[in-house]
């Protein structure tokens, strides 16, 4: 019988590997120095494999990735250092293995779609480190995916299924590095969300709190320009049900970006560190309350999806709607969310149904069916997704962008007969420059185009 027999959190800044650094590494030497510390560890355990997984592969939003090639290999010659080559063989049983556990959960993982054959840096330069104290293992690379944090956190238990119906003694790495957003000069600039993201994290880790991991505030880790969280999610769910202790080697962030490098200690078995249960108990609470507070215009979006859904008939309009969705109209625009990812979003700019009631209708099937950067809604996924129902008021014209407010006005920006929209108060869209290039770029406006300038207000109902 296999085992994972320890796990490690780890950044990937490839200026501390020395070749690519040539001395710039000096400022983060105390990450230098842990991955050291925890190179000779890996060595010490003599693993047959180190299942490593990045958010630097071949990344989908629905797919879990991993890299099926006999040989994984690559170099840092991106970085200005070609000459730093490493190449390891693929343990293509456990790969198998890990996809037929994960499909059979209902988690879309495999080895299709791959665009890069090359091993990225978020895997290189853990391995390059590691490498340098034991190179007898075969490896396994996991891109990470935009799946919600619990199916990431249920894919680990795959893992670690395939790994313990195996003969494999398992070291789990998981690359990522914390917040991109530390310093004025970092290479996303300053959030003040930045630090607090990696303090929380870090306090986190350092009390082996897994179910806080699984539980961080959304706003923040997008505002904070997170990297590495759903990497350590995936290691987390490799652990449910057993007892684990954690060390920080360190933490620092010189260049404006957060790294840290954690080991993680596997215990005794312990039921009550089976966090799914709790997981799905809290998020069909969650759903319950929203649910339960819904006004009318998100319950007939939801009623209008959920019967297109399952029986492919749009509703005629229910009884007993406010006269306003009755007799007023308006552009109007449905979202869907499922887990705090986008699902699906699909509205109109100006009125083309005699009400709002039917203008939410047709829209809410569109934004479930026909957004096309997303599948269908499936039946399954119903129970998961919430609503919210924007409903736009009058455009008006504005000379210049000092009359926009990312948070009070949506912006439409024009040019002939190319127009395109953006609602107003979207997470992540933080101020009005990045608002109108949104949506210059959706409306297919070039830079060097002429374009106009509307506002309007919305009342967003969710």
């Amino acid at each position: 019988m296999g085992e994972i027999i320890k796990a490690y959190m780890v950044p990937h800044p490839p200026i501390i590997v020395p070749e690519v650094g040539k001395g710039q590494e000096s400022p983060a030497i105390a990450t230098v120095n842990a991955y050291k510390t925890i190179a000779k560890q890996i060595g010490d355990l003599a693993p047959d494999v180190i299942i490593i997984t990045t958010p630097h592969g071949t990344v989908y939003g629905d797919y879990i990735h991993i890299s099926p090639d006999p040989v994984l290999k690559g170099d840092f010659r991106g970085f200005g250092a070609s000459g730093v080559k490493l190449s390891f063989q693929n343990d293509k049983r456990l790969l198998e293995s890990i996809v037929e556990k994960a499909n059979a959960a209902g988690i879309d993982a495999g080895t299709l779609g791959q665009n890069e054959k090359f091993l990225d840096h978020g895997a290189l330069v853990p391995l390059y480190y590691i490498s340098r104290e034991y190179q007898r293992f075969k490896l396994i690379r996991i891109s990470i995916a935009g799946l919600p944090d619990l199916d990431l956190y249920k894919f680990g238990q795959c893992i670690a299924g395939a790994v313990t119906e195996s003969d494999r003694r398992a070291v789990f790495v998981a690359s990522g590095d914390l917040s991109h957003r530390l310093k004025h000069d970092g290479p996303y600039g300053y959030d003040p969300h930045g630090p607090e993201f990696d303090r929380l994290l870090v306090e986190t880790v350092k009390a082996a709190d897994f179910e806080k991991m699984l539980n961080m505030d959304e706003r923040l880790c997008s505002r904070a320009g997170e990297c590495g969280l759903r990497s350590f999610i995936m290691m987390a769910g490799a652990l449910n049900g057993f007892d684990v202790s954690t060390t920080v080697h360190s933490y620092e962030g010189p260049f404006g970006v957060g790294y840290m490098v954690a080991e993680v200690n596997i215990g005794q078995p312990n039921p009550d560190r089976d966090l799914i249960g709790k997981q799905e108990d809290i998020q069909a609470q969650k759903i319950k309350e929203i649910r339960d507070n819904e006004d009318p215009y998100v319950a007939l979006a939801r009623l209008t999806l959920e019967t297109y859904v399952r029986t492919g008939k749009t509703i005629s309009k229910p009884k007993g709607l406010p006269r306003e969705m009755m007799e007023e109209r308006a552009g109007v625009f449905v979202s869907l969310k499922k887990h705090g990812q986008l699902r699906g979003c699909i509205g109109t700019i100006a009125p083309t149904c005699p009400s709002i009631a039917d203008e939410i209708i047709q829209n809410a099937i569109s934004a479930g069916t026909k957004d096309p950067r997303f599948s269908p809604v499936r039946e399954s996924e119903l129970d998961d997704i919430v609503y919210s129902v924007d409903v736009l008021g009058e455009p008006e014209p504005v000379d210049d962008v000092s009359q926009l407010d990312v948070i009070r006005y949506g912006v439409i920006v024009s040019s002939g007969y190319k127009r395109g929209l953006l609602l107003p108060n979207l997470e992540g869209v933080d101020t009005v420059e990045q608002q109108v290039e949104i949506a210059r770029q959706k409306a297919g406006i070039g830079r060097n185009e002429d374009y106009s300038l509307e506002r309007f207000e919305v009342i967003r109902h969710e």
